[in-house]
């Protein structure tokens, strides 16, 4: 399978080469040249499988061209050693848990995912590999976990200060070895600039192997289709019928575009809901058909504070940048922080479920536009004890329990360098390296 840029202006490359570039020279980004639909008999049995198995059957689609079936199958069994369970929250409406993995967010399957398939990728490779990130929050937990004292990888991980949470922010500085965490004066979308601005830079790449683990990086989001197609499976395997809707709470749109990719690979969705905070670039794409990307602002919900989504870029590409075609296949909704702490408090009282601050946009966009006959999933994107203050500041001290994952995290250390904006300072702490 060969993988073209989406500003295609350079040649089309191989998977290994997409995986260790994670941005084209022309910084575009890479897109699989089809995608692998599968024949309608494989929904009918669909529900029959595990989530493990219906992950294995999706990665041959995308990688299967390119991995031999014994390496990949090995690949998914090692990073997906927990479940992602269906909960009713309230009539028609279902919670896809996602929190169940290592760093209990939904991004640590794209991470661990994208770590394995680089390992095996740089077997014999005599240099070492820069992996460089940028985090609004999840990302770099994710990211710096999978990676964490894998030889010949070191891993920066660059993040907004004073922008994530607490939790989130002990996930990646704390674990020191190979994981470097640069604490950003600035934004997310000024994080993401550098590490673009890196993979540009000439005499960086003359000098360092560079990859990327954002959402950029295709080995990072394609696997976030493995979430979509185990909904599906069991909402069937539970006897629920109905149109099937997702809501997804977006931000750097990597989630909503792996979806994306499902359907197109013939997974039966109606539509999907792109969830917002007051970051609403795609959200306004939507209603007039001008993307306009600018700062991002701060919100309870910073997972989702980005300004300029690169993964549009790929949602554009997918329906070749049709306006009309992409606002068939999905709608939006915004919301500010009051809006979302309303919803946490009625659904915790209400359905007695906690909901973290992301998964609550997701929530009430699917509560607004589901319909009579549909079946509604919102993709709960992190547990909320990752979010415990502005949780507690809602419902009340006392009660988030911390899990044992994240009260370990808690114990550590913080260990991180500050940086300016500058990318020319950026530059040099790489060089120093």
């Amino acid at each position: 399978m060969k993988y073209f840029s989406t500003n295609k202006t350079v040649p089309s490359v191989s998977l290994m080469e997409a995986v260790t570039k994670g941005l084209a020279s022309d910084n575009g980004l890479f897109m699989p040249e089809r995608i692998e639909e599968f024949h309608p008999e494989f929904f009918r049995r669909i529900h029959k499988l595990s989530f493990q198995e219906i992950s294995f059957e999706v990665a041959k689609k995308f990688f299967g061209e390119d991995v031999p079936e014994n390496i990949l199958k090995e690949i998914v069994e090692d990073t997906l050693n927990f479940d992602c369970p269906i909960v009713k929250v309230s009539d028609s409406l279902y919670s896809l848990e996602l929190f169940h993995g290592p760093t209990l967010a939904f991004k640590d399957v794209g991470g661990r995912f994208m770590a394995r398939l680089l390992r095996y990728f740089l077997q014999g490779f005599q240099k070492e590999v820069n992996v460089l990130v940028a985090t609004s929050g999840d990302t770099g937990s994710a990211v710096a976990n999978g990676f964490y004292d894998v030889p010949g990888i070191k891993v920066y991980v660059l993040y907004p200060k004073g922008l994530v949470s607490d939790i989130q922010e002990k996930q990646f500085t704390t674990l020191g070895k190979n994981i470097t965490a640069l604490e950003i004066d600035g934004t997310f979308d000024d994080c993401q600039r550098l590490v673009k601005l890196a993979f540009l830079d000439q005499t960086l790449n003359d000098k360092m192997v560079l990859t990327s683990a954002n959402s950029i990086n295709v080995a990072r989001f394609l696997p976030q289709a493995f979430y979509y197609f185990n909904a599906y499976a069991r909402l069937r395997e539970a006897g629920i019928d109905g149109e099937v809707v997702f809501s997804v709470p977006s931000g750097n749109f990597g989630n909503l575009t792996a979806g994306l990719f499902a359907k197109f690979m013939g997974l039966p969705v109606s539509r999907f809901i792109a969830a917002n905070n007051e970051n609403d670039i795609v959200y306004k794409y939507l209603r007039s058909g001008k993307y306009e990307p600018k700062s991002s602002v701060s919100t309870i919900a910073n997972a989702m504070d980005v300004g300029a989504p690169s993964n549009f870029a790929r949602i554009l590409e997918l329906y070749n940048h049709s306006h009309q075609e992409i606002s068939n296949d999905m709608v939006g909704y915004r919301y500010s922080d009051k809006e979302i702490r309303e919803t946490m408090k009625m659904v915790y009282e209400k359905e007695n479920y906690m909901l973290d601050p992301h998964g609550a946009v997701g929530y009430r966009a699917l509560k607004a536009d589901l319909k009579a006959g549909e079946v509604g999933v919102f993709l709960e994107t992190a547990h909320p004890a990752k979010f415990t203050e502005t949780v507690e500041s809602v419902l009340g001290k006392g009660t988030v329990v911390l899990p044992e994952k994240l009260a370990a995290f808690m114990k550590g250390e913080k260990l991180s360098i500050n940086l300016n904006t500058e990318f020319a300072n950026f530059k040099q702490f790489l060089l120093q390296k």
